[in-house]
């Protein structure tokens, strides 16, 4: 949108915006998704939460730091999209959308998660990064079903042990943050196919042969002074990979 069309919005009374910004929101979507990305948004429309057979929402891109508790009434979403955008904390009806699997949390100000995350039994996807997290939040850790992480580009110094727990898990992204040391925990953790530690300050690597599911490590852009070892058929990316 361009200035000059920011500028005729600015003075438009609040709702009469929303309805320039979004349109006329009276029925449900064919597909049942609904993209709102892009549109300058400060505020979720009410009409946006009364299709509760709606699947996919999309509001990235937008300048939204809080969502109305009537979000909770899409019992049927899975997909949610909040990227780019002003959070500072998650809301709390997110945590309470029962058949949610992805959610993308990325280029917002995060900075912890709440505990009412762990209610999401059937989250399978998570992006984080770019957020504003100096610790790993643990909640993630109490996801069973998760199975893919991206948590790159903050400024996270460790991971910890509980996220052995997490038997579904498959890719772990945790590029540009300030990890001294490969994390022990992943060690444990035979099955991920995925490991993305590109960015930090790790110096040595340990062997990873006994990795049965990796398919790819990225390590490049550390100070390291070894490449790690891994198994027959696994591609790595960075200093020294084959």
């Amino acid at each position: 949108m361009g200035n000059a069309v920011r500028g005729i919005v600015a003075f438009i009374p609040s709702e009469r915006c929303q309805r320039f910004l979004v349109g006329d929101l009276e029925e449900m979507p064919l597909d049942r998704t609904l993209d709102l990305s892009g549109r300058q948004l400060r505020r979720l429309p009410a009409a946006a939460c009364v299709f509760g057979e709606l699947v996919k929402l999309y509001l990235s891109d937008n300048n939204l730091s809080s969502l109305p508790a009537e979000l909770q009434g899409l019992r049927k979403l899975q997909l949610l999209a909040l990227d780019f955008n002003c959070f500072e904390e998650l809301p709390a009806a997110v945590c309470r959308l029962p058949q949610l699997s992805i959610l993308y949390l990325g280029s917002n100000r995060l900075w912890r998660l709440p505990g009412e995350l762990r209610d999401l039994k059937e989250l399978s996807t998570l992006w984080l990064e770019t957020n504003c997290f100096h610790v790993f939040p643990k909640v993630v850790c109490e996801l069973s079903n998760l199975k893919t992480l991206h948590l790159g580009y903050n400024q996270i110094q460790s991971i910890p042990r509980e996220l052995s727990q997490l038997d579904e898990l498959r890719s772990i992204w945790l590029a540009g943050n300030q990890l001294a040391e490969f994390p022990p925990v992943l060690l444990e953790m035979h099955l991920l196919a995925v490991i993305d530690v590109d960015r930090n300050r790790i110096r040595h690597f340990p062997a990873l042969s006994h990795m049965q599911g990796l398919k790819l490590v990225i390590y490049d852009h550390n100070p390291c002074l070894n490449a790690p070892e891994v198994g027959e058929g696994v591609r790595r990316v960075g200093r020294w990979a084959d």
